[in-house]
């Protein structure tokens, strides 16, 4: 599992331009709305997904955007999810509850999960995550983002959730 140095180096390598601004540590959205005014850019909300044959799902979304999970499903041809718990998640991408997001899929070697990126937020020229922990907010190009996920070997699959939302409910 590779810590926030080593991923800010794997930016670095890849050409990708970042600026990192390190805070008090943030758990949700809402805890981090005073940093949103301070910097540009999509801020995100990351959601990790898992049905009950462990199709793992990791879903980046704007902050605002409502994520109809009981919907996902049936577009993504896999069984209902649910959160994945915090052992899974750290098994799988190295991140503990609250640090969740795109950068971690640099720890998912084996390529067990699926990323989800939200139409909404790469609206946004730059976007705006936790460089593997919660105590700070790396900013990199929507496009870097889109090359850094597929360097991980993940090819992001671009919904917009908007429409998601307003389509009919799933059968229970």
């Amino acid at each position: 599992m590779i810590d926030r140095t080593q991923l800010l180096q794997r930016l670095d390598a890849l050409g990708i331009a970042h600026e990192t601004h390190d805070h008090p540590p943030i758990f949700t959205v809402a805890e981090g709305e005073h940093i949103k005014q301070s910097l540009p850019g999509g801020h995100t909300k990351n959601l990790f997904l898992r049905d009950k044959k462990d199709h793992l799902i990791l879903v980046s979304a704007l902050g605002e955007t409502s994520v109809p999970i009981n919907k996902l499903h049936p577009v993504l041809g896999c069984g209902r999810l649910s959160f994945g718990k915090p052992e899974l998640l750290f098994e799988t991408l190295g991140v503990r509850p609250g640090s969740v997001s795109a950068f971690a899929l640099a720890n998912d070697t084996a390529g067990r999960v699926q990323f989800i990126l939200d139409a909404a937020l790469m609206r946004h020229e730059l976007v705006n995550f936790h460089p593997l922990s919660n105590d700070a907010t790396t900013a990199v190009l929507a496009t870097d983002l889109i090359r850094f996920a597929r360097d991980t070997g993940h090819e992001p699959l671009i919904m917009d959730f908007g429409t998601l939302a307003t389509s009919p409910a799933s059968p229970q």
